[in-house]
This record gives structure tokens, sequence and C-alpha cells, in this order.
């Protein structure tokens, strides 16, 4: 969902913070839960929380969680999901400098954390059956 300047509000904030915190949660549980499984395969799995940025209204802010398998540390696959982003636009395109008349615009991730869970799932078990 996108949001616009006008919008910035500590609501906005809390959901964004609460997000980060439920997916992270989320992440972690499914490390400790797949990876030695993943180890009995000769495969490393990977999970990752990772902010780009310093606030979540600045431009430039981005959050996300990353699985992924690697086998002797060669990355075999890897899944990305935007949290957060932050970023300058002008006339709708995405821009890195500040210039009269740009925007910044704010976009949240779309579907519920039980959408996302199961995103993960069905990706790590379609990994398992490879």
């Amino acid at each position: 969902m996108k949001y616009n300047q006008n919008e910035f509000s500590n609501e906005l904030l809390k959901e964004i913070m609460y997000v980060e915190r439920a997916l992270e949660d989320i992440l972690n549980s499914m490390l400790l839960k797949y990876k030695p499984i993943f180890n009995k395969k000769n495969v490393t799995f990977h999970g990752e929380f990772h902010i780009e940025g310093d606030h979540p209204f600045t431009p430039e802010y981005i959050s996300s969680i990353s699985i992924g398998i690697s086998k002797e540390k060669e990355l075999i696959d890897l899944h990305i999901i935007k949290i957060w982003e932050c970023y300058r636009t002008f006339l709708g395109m995405p821009i890195s400098k500040a210039i009269p008349g740009s925007k910044i615009v704010w976009e949240l991730l779309d579907d519920t954390l039980e959408d996302v869970k199961e995103e993960l799932v069905d990706y790590i078990t379609d990994l398992l059956a490879a």
C-alpha cells in the first residue's frame, strides 16, 4: 500500500514497527524450525531481517526479510520480501536526490502477516522438495 507525504502519522509509524517486529519473529521461528532439516540435506538455510537507512519516513529507508539456501558457501536460491520502503519521486519516477517538486512516497507490504508466513512456508517447502 502506498502512502504520500501528507499521510505521515504516529499510527503509521507504529504499524510499520509492529509489522517489522512481527515478521522478524516469524523469520526467527522458521530458522529454528527448518535449519536442522536443511542441514540434514547438506544445505545451509539462511534468513535475515534487514534495515537500510535511519528512520522509516526518510528516503532510502528499506526494511525487508530474506531467506535463502546455499551449498558450500555458494548461494543457490534467495527470496526477499520488502516490508517498508521510503523513496523520493519526481513526476512518478524514483530519484535519488531532492529536487524542487519531488515527493516522498512510502510503500508498506500489502499482505497480511499470515499471508507472508504462508508464502515463506510454501517457498521453504518447494526448496525442500527440490
